[in-house]
Protein backbone atom coordinates (compact mmCIF):
# COMPACT_ATOMS: atom_id res chain seq x y z
CA UNK A 1 0.00 0.00 0.00
CA UNK A 2 1.08 3.64 -0.45
CA UNK A 3 2.36 6.38 2.02
CA UNK A 4 -1.28 7.69 2.42
CA UNK A 5 -2.77 4.37 2.29
CA UNK A 6 -1.32 2.62 5.74
CA UNK A 7 -3.37 1.53 8.26
CA UNK A 8 -2.04 2.58 11.85
CA UNK A 9 -2.14 -0.02 14.40
CA UNK A 10 -4.38 1.85 16.56
CA UNK A 11 -7.20 1.40 13.67
CA UNK A 12 -7.22 -2.78 14.45
CA UNK A 13 -9.32 -4.50 16.56
CA UNK A 14 -10.41 -8.03 17.70
CA UNK A 15 -14.45 -9.29 17.35
CA UNK A 16 -14.70 -11.79 20.10
CA UNK A 17 -15.65 -14.74 18.31
CA UNK A 18 -11.59 -14.61 17.34
CA UNK A 19 -11.23 -16.17 20.75
CA UNK A 20 -14.34 -17.31 22.74
CA UNK A 21 -12.97 -19.28 25.30
CA UNK A 22 -11.66 -16.51 27.37
CA UNK A 23 -13.89 -14.63 29.97
CA UNK A 24 -14.28 -11.11 29.50
CA UNK A 25 -11.46 -9.55 31.54
CA UNK A 26 -8.93 -12.27 29.90
CA UNK A 27 -10.24 -11.10 26.74
CA UNK A 28 -9.42 -7.49 27.54
CA UNK A 29 -6.26 -8.26 28.74
CA UNK A 30 -5.36 -10.51 25.39
CA UNK A 31 -6.08 -7.58 23.32
CA UNK A 32 -4.06 -5.41 25.17
CA UNK A 33 -0.89 -7.98 25.28
CA UNK A 34 -1.33 -7.72 21.46
CA UNK A 35 -0.53 -3.81 21.32
CA UNK A 36 -4.74 -3.39 20.07
CA UNK A 37 -7.42 -1.06 22.11
CA UNK A 38 -10.57 -2.00 20.57
CA UNK A 39 -13.14 -5.15 20.75
CA UNK A 40 -16.62 -6.32 19.68
CA UNK A 41 -18.72 -7.94 22.02
CA UNK A 42 -21.34 -10.56 21.37
CA UNK A 43 -24.44 -11.64 22.26
CA UNK A 44 -24.69 -15.21 20.59
CA UNK A 45 -21.20 -17.00 22.50
CA UNK A 46 -22.16 -20.52 23.75
CA UNK A 47 -22.25 -20.47 27.54
CA UNK A 48 -21.78 -16.94 27.64
CA UNK A 49 -23.61 -13.71 27.93
CA UNK A 50 -22.52 -10.59 26.29
CA UNK A 51 -20.95 -9.35 29.43
CA UNK A 52 -19.96 -12.98 31.31
CA UNK A 53 -21.07 -12.28 34.81
CA UNK A 54 -19.76 -9.01 35.29
CA UNK A 55 -21.92 -6.05 35.54
CA UNK A 56 -21.83 -3.28 33.34
CA UNK A 57 -20.07 -0.86 35.62
CA UNK A 58 -17.22 -3.92 36.12
CA UNK A 59 -17.10 -4.17 32.28
CA UNK A 60 -16.40 -0.13 32.19
CA UNK A 61 -13.92 -0.47 34.72
CA UNK A 62 -12.30 -3.39 33.08
CA UNK A 63 -11.89 -1.34 29.96
CA UNK A 64 -10.50 1.53 31.76
CA UNK A 65 -7.98 -0.65 33.39
CA UNK A 66 -6.89 -2.28 30.11
CA UNK A 67 -7.26 0.57 27.45
CA UNK A 68 -9.81 -0.85 26.11
CA UNK A 69 -12.62 0.69 23.59
CA UNK A 70 -16.20 -1.43 23.10
CA UNK A 71 -16.58 -0.80 19.49
CA UNK A 72 -19.98 -2.55 19.26
CA UNK A 73 -21.91 -5.44 20.33
CA UNK A 74 -22.98 -8.00 17.61
CA UNK A 75 -25.95 -8.00 17.29
CA UNK A 76 -29.21 -7.90 16.74
CA UNK A 77 -29.82 -10.49 14.64
CA UNK A 78 -32.92 -11.18 12.01
CA UNK A 79 -33.91 -6.92 12.06
CA UNK A 80 -35.66 -6.90 9.16
CA UNK A 81 -38.05 -9.11 9.81
CA UNK A 82 -41.14 -7.67 9.87
CA UNK A 83 -43.19 -10.21 11.81
CA UNK A 84 -40.56 -10.08 14.78
CA UNK A 85 -40.39 -6.33 15.09
CA UNK A 86 -41.93 -5.80 18.55
CA UNK A 87 -39.79 -8.44 19.71
CA UNK A 88 -36.57 -6.55 17.94
CA UNK A 89 -37.71 -3.27 19.77
CA UNK A 90 -37.63 -4.59 23.30
CA UNK A 91 -34.17 -6.49 22.47
CA UNK A 92 -32.70 -3.11 21.16
CA UNK A 93 -33.54 -1.22 23.72
CA UNK A 94 -31.90 -3.61 25.99
CA UNK A 95 -28.78 -3.51 24.13
CA UNK A 96 -28.85 0.11 24.00
CA UNK A 97 -28.97 0.44 27.46
CA UNK A 98 -26.42 -1.92 27.99
CA UNK A 99 -24.41 -0.05 25.42
CA UNK A 100 -24.95 3.48 27.53
CA UNK A 101 -23.52 2.10 30.75
CA UNK A 102 -20.29 0.73 29.11
CA UNK A 103 -19.25 3.55 26.56
CA UNK A 104 -20.28 1.44 23.43
CA UNK A 105 -21.12 3.29 20.17
CA UNK A 106 -22.96 0.87 18.17
CA UNK A 107 -24.82 -2.11 17.74
CA UNK A 108 -24.54 -4.56 14.70
CA UNK A 109 -28.25 -5.22 12.93
CA UNK A 110 -27.76 -8.67 10.72
CA UNK A 111 -30.21 -9.91 8.32
CA UNK A 112 -32.77 -12.88 8.31
CA UNK A 113 -30.08 -15.40 7.05
CA UNK A 114 -32.82 -18.36 6.38
CA UNK A 115 -33.49 -20.53 3.34
CA UNK A 116 -37.38 -20.81 4.59
CA UNK A 117 -37.31 -16.87 4.02
CA UNK A 118 -40.20 -16.83 1.09
CA UNK A 119 -40.55 -13.25 0.94
CA UNK A 120 -39.60 -11.33 -2.19
CA UNK A 121 -37.33 -8.75 -2.84
CA UNK A 122 -39.92 -5.51 -2.56
CA UNK A 123 -41.09 -7.23 0.79
CA UNK A 124 -37.87 -7.15 1.86
CA UNK A 125 -36.44 -3.79 1.06
CA UNK A 126 -39.94 -2.51 2.68
CA UNK A 127 -39.84 -4.46 5.85
CA UNK A 128 -36.28 -3.60 6.45
CA UNK A 129 -36.75 0.05 5.70
CA UNK A 130 -39.99 -0.26 7.81
CA UNK A 131 -37.24 -1.33 10.75
CA UNK A 132 -34.91 1.28 10.40
CA UNK A 133 -37.85 3.37 10.40
CA UNK A 134 -39.10 2.28 13.78
CA UNK A 135 -35.21 1.99 15.22
CA UNK A 136 -34.58 5.15 14.29
CA UNK A 137 -36.11 6.79 17.20
CA UNK A 138 -34.41 4.64 19.89
CA UNK A 139 -30.86 5.09 18.29
CA UNK A 140 -31.33 9.20 18.12
CA UNK A 141 -32.49 9.47 20.90
CA UNK A 142 -29.08 6.96 22.67
CA UNK A 143 -27.10 8.80 20.55
CA UNK A 144 -25.73 5.46 19.39
CA UNK A 145 -25.31 4.13 15.87
CA UNK A 146 -26.62 1.11 13.93
CA UNK A 147 -24.53 -0.12 12.10
CA UNK A 148 -26.02 -2.59 9.18
CA UNK A 149 -23.61 -6.27 8.54
CA UNK A 150 -24.95 -7.47 4.63
CA UNK A 151 -24.62 -11.06 4.71
CA UNK A 152 -23.39 -12.61 1.64
CA UNK A 153 -24.94 -15.78 1.50
CA UNK A 154 -27.20 -16.96 -1.39
CA UNK A 155 -30.37 -17.23 1.16
CA UNK A 156 -29.82 -14.13 3.00
CA UNK A 157 -32.53 -11.18 2.91
CA UNK A 158 -29.95 -8.60 2.81
CA UNK A 159 -26.60 -8.96 0.91
CA UNK A 160 -26.20 -6.57 -0.97
CA UNK A 161 -24.07 -3.71 0.42
CA UNK A 162 -25.40 -1.31 -2.43
CA UNK A 163 -29.13 -2.30 -1.56
CA UNK A 164 -28.40 -2.20 2.42
CA UNK A 165 -27.40 1.81 1.50
CA UNK A 166 -30.62 2.38 -0.41
CA UNK A 167 -32.61 1.00 2.66
CA UNK A 168 -30.77 3.51 4.84
CA UNK A 169 -31.38 6.69 2.89
CA UNK A 170 -35.00 5.35 2.52
CA UNK A 171 -34.65 5.42 5.97
CA UNK A 172 -33.99 9.14 6.69
CA UNK A 173 -31.99 8.42 9.59
CA UNK A 174 -28.37 9.66 10.41
CA UNK A 175 -27.53 6.85 12.67
CA UNK A 176 -27.21 4.34 10.33
CA UNK A 177 -23.86 3.26 8.53
CA UNK A 178 -22.02 -0.05 6.98
CA UNK A 179 -20.37 -2.97 8.31
CA UNK A 180 -18.16 -3.88 5.35
CA UNK A 181 -17.60 -7.49 5.71
CA UNK A 182 -14.72 -8.41 3.50
CA UNK A 183 -15.90 -12.39 3.57
CA UNK A 184 -19.66 -11.32 2.81
CA UNK A 185 -18.40 -8.79 0.13
CA UNK A 186 -16.73 -11.51 -1.74
CA UNK A 187 -19.50 -13.51 -1.44
CA UNK A 188 -22.43 -10.72 -2.55
CA UNK A 189 -23.22 -9.21 -5.65
CA UNK A 190 -21.62 -6.14 -5.53
CA UNK A 191 -18.30 -6.29 -7.88
CA UNK A 192 -15.44 -3.59 -7.19
CA UNK A 193 -16.13 -1.34 -9.46
CA UNK A 194 -19.86 -1.07 -8.54
CA UNK A 195 -18.57 -0.10 -4.25
CA UNK A 196 -15.69 2.44 -5.78
CA UNK A 197 -19.09 4.39 -7.79
CA UNK A 198 -21.51 4.32 -4.85
CA UNK A 199 -19.51 4.18 -1.65
CA UNK A 200 -18.71 7.63 0.22
CA UNK A 201 -15.91 7.20 3.28
CA UNK A 202 -18.86 8.22 5.48
CA UNK A 203 -21.03 5.08 4.90
CA UNK A 204 -19.16 2.99 6.51
CA UNK A 205 -19.02 2.35 10.52
CA UNK A 206 -16.90 -0.58 10.55
CA UNK A 207 -14.44 -3.11 8.14
CA UNK A 208 -15.00 -6.72 9.81
CA UNK A 209 -11.99 -8.99 8.44
CA UNK A 210 -11.51 -12.56 7.97
CA UNK A 211 -9.95 -14.62 5.50
CA UNK A 212 -10.55 -18.19 3.78
CA UNK A 213 -7.97 -20.31 1.95
CA UNK A 214 -10.54 -23.37 1.22
CA UNK A 215 -10.09 -24.30 -2.54
CA UNK A 216 -14.04 -25.34 -2.32
CA UNK A 217 -16.39 -23.46 -4.54
CA UNK A 218 -17.17 -19.76 -3.42
CA UNK A 219 -21.18 -20.77 -3.02
CA UNK A 220 -19.76 -23.42 -0.54
CA UNK A 221 -17.97 -21.01 1.86
CA UNK A 222 -19.73 -20.79 5.04
CA UNK A 223 -18.35 -19.27 8.55
CA UNK A 224 -16.56 -22.16 9.75
CA UNK A 225 -14.34 -21.74 6.56
CA UNK A 226 -13.07 -18.07 7.93
CA UNK A 227 -9.38 -17.47 9.17
CA UNK A 228 -7.15 -15.07 9.67
CA UNK A 229 -5.75 -13.69 6.63
CA UNK A 230 -2.62 -15.24 5.08
CA UNK A 231 -0.83 -14.49 1.93
CA UNK A 232 -2.98 -17.34 1.00
CA UNK A 233 -6.09 -15.50 1.43
CA UNK A 234 -8.65 -16.02 -1.48
CA UNK A 235 -11.21 -12.81 -0.65
CA UNK A 236 -9.16 -10.30 -1.89
CA UNK A 237 -8.99 -8.83 1.37
CA UNK A 238 -5.64 -6.41 0.42
CA UNK A 239 -7.46 -5.09 -2.70
CA UNK A 240 -10.99 -4.76 -0.59
CA UNK A 241 -9.15 -2.84 2.31
CA UNK A 242 -6.63 -0.76 -0.05
CA UNK A 243 -10.06 0.23 -2.04
CA UNK A 244 -11.32 1.67 1.13
CA UNK A 245 -8.76 3.35 1.76
CA UNK A 246 -8.30 4.78 -1.56
CA UNK A 247 -11.74 6.06 -1.31
CA UNK A 248 -10.88 7.91 2.16
CA UNK A 249 -12.16 5.50 5.00
CA UNK A 250 -10.48 6.68 8.09
CA UNK A 251 -12.30 4.00 10.47
CA UNK A 252 -11.97 0.88 12.13
CA UNK A 253 -10.70 -3.07 11.01
CA UNK A 254 -12.01 -5.52 13.29
CA UNK A 255 -10.68 -9.67 12.84
CA UNK A 256 -13.85 -12.11 12.87
CA UNK A 257 -12.69 -15.22 11.95
CA UNK A 258 -15.36 -18.19 12.79
CA UNK A 259 -12.70 -21.02 12.15
CA UNK A 260 -12.65 -23.42 14.63
CA UNK A 261 -8.67 -23.77 13.80
CA UNK A 262 -8.17 -20.38 14.52
CA UNK A 263 -10.16 -20.30 17.90
CA UNK A 264 -8.80 -23.41 19.34
CA UNK A 265 -4.81 -22.25 19.21
CA UNK A 266 -2.92 -22.19 22.05
CA UNK A 267 -2.98 -18.43 23.31
CA UNK A 268 0.46 -17.89 22.41
CA UNK A 269 0.16 -19.29 19.11
CA UNK A 270 -2.75 -17.15 17.94
CA UNK A 271 -1.04 -14.03 19.30
CA UNK A 272 1.31 -14.76 17.49
CA UNK A 273 -0.79 -15.49 13.84
CA UNK A 274 -2.56 -12.29 14.40
CA UNK A 275 -0.01 -10.22 14.53
CA UNK A 276 1.34 -11.87 11.03
CA UNK A 277 -2.48 -10.82 10.02
CA UNK A 278 -1.75 -7.47 10.94
CA UNK A 279 2.07 -7.27 9.43
CA UNK A 280 0.67 -8.61 6.06
CA UNK A 281 -2.88 -6.26 5.97
CA UNK A 282 -0.90 -2.52 6.92
CA UNK A 283 2.25 -3.47 5.20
Amino acid sequence: MGVNRMIERSRIGLNRIIYPSLNLEDFFKFTADLGLSKVELRNDLPGKGIIDSYSPEQVKDLSKKYGIEILTINALQKFNLGKFLPQLIRELKELINLCLFMGCKAIILCPNNDTNDLRDSEEIFKETVKALKTFAPIFEESGLFGYIEPVGFKESSLNSIITALETIRESGCPNYKIVHDTFHHHLGPDTFDVIENKYIPSDIGLVHISGVESSIPIEQYRDNHRILVTAQDRLENKKQIELLLKLGYKGDFSFEPFAQEVQCMEIEEIKSAINESIEYIIK
